[in-house]
């Protein structure tokens, strides 16, 4: 039987990005140093295949340090902590690694800098994500103030509407930020933003080779993990730039074919914690149904990288 055409558009970029990699490399290290058991204080990052391709090799996950033993050395997921978690490593005298990206750590260095400013800190965010703990566990309860949605700005009861500062979640929706941030700036027309954009550069790049894609596609299939923020946002934005229909898909046998009957265009991105295994194996699928032409779309060109805690660089990774 001869196999109805498709032309499927690849998203570039996609999948990893240098935080998530880092994080990875992280508990790889950390393993080959201090060999398993190794402990990581939730998911390092969110993908099923990544998490259990580590736990094969010895990494145990937790939810909790006092799931840990003191003998042992616990790494802390890209997500980051609250300040509450190192300080409890500490007091026990435990080997740890922050494995906190970067950019996420940015945003906490901007908290604290407000904060020592007399600021009181609002952050757009999702209610009860890691990042989100992790973040506004940089200052005291009550300092930092959560909003999800431009209703929550309206509900906000604040110390002075004169001394506020405001901090996102790295892996939202670009749009929708904006317009949170403009309803914050409305309503508090003296408030201070970060010096430059909170949602990470992957995170946008992502979601703009989406939307470059959207409106000549029947379909999307956004390759990640349905716990994963970024990867959630990208199915978002591709329905509301133009895609008739898009579907999170954390493994090709997740895909529903029958919502994807009659296509003749797909489009493929990942978020930014699948590997591109995943990609590839999605791909093959659509392989084994349709006769398929693929063309790359790409908006954007990372080559962002950054290093590993000095505790686990040998001199020849030192860099």
């Amino acid at each position: 039987m001869t196999k109805p055409p498709l032309s499927l558009y690849l998203a570039a970029p996609r999948g990893f990005c240098a935080g998530v990699d880092r994080a990875i490399k992280i508990v790889e290290m950390a393993l080959q140093k201090w060999g398993a058991p190794v402990y990581v204080r939730h998911e390092i990052v969110h993908n099923k295949y990544v998490v259990d391709g580590l736990r094969a090799k010895g990494a145990v996950f937790v939810e909790e340090l006092s799931e840990c033993p003191d003998d042992r050395p616990v790494i802390f997921s890209a997500h980051g902590v609250p300040k509450s978690v190192p300080a409890e490593a500490a007091s026990r005298e435990m080997i740890y690694v922050d494995a906190t990206c970067p950019l996420v750590s940015k945003v906490h260095i901007e908290a604290e800098r407000h904060a020592e400013a007399g600021l009181q800190i609002i952050m757009i965010g999702h209610a009860g994500h890691p990042e989100t703990v992790g973040t506004m566990g940089q200052l005291p309860a009550g300092d930092v103030l959560l909003v999800e949605t431009e209703q929550d700005v309206a509900s906000l009861d604040v110390r002075d509407p004169a001394n506020l500062a405001f901090v996102t979640q790295t892996t939202l929706s670009v749009d929708d930020t904006k317009s949170i941030v403009a309803a914050l700036q409305a309503r508090f027309p003296a408030i201070i933003g970060p010096h430059k954009e909170d949602i990470c550069y992957a995170t946008t790049n992502r979601q703009e080779a989406v939307k470059a894609m959207a409106e000549r596609i029947d379909a999307m299939l956004v390759v990640g993990a349905p716990n994963s923020s970024n990867s959630r946002r990208l199915v978002e934005v591709a329905s509301a730039n133009g895609c008739d229909y898009a579907q999170l898909v954390q493994r090709a046998t997740d895909i529903d074919w029958r919502a994807l009957e009659g296509i003749r265009s797909i489009g493929i991105t990942a978020g930014a914690s699948a590997p591109e295994v995943l990609v590839n194996e999605v791909i093959e699928a659509l392989g084994e149904r349709y006769a398929v032409t693929v063309e790359l779309v790409e908006t954007a060109v990372e080559n962002v990288e950054f290093k590993v805690p000095r505790v686990l660089r040998t001199p020849a990774a030192a860099g």
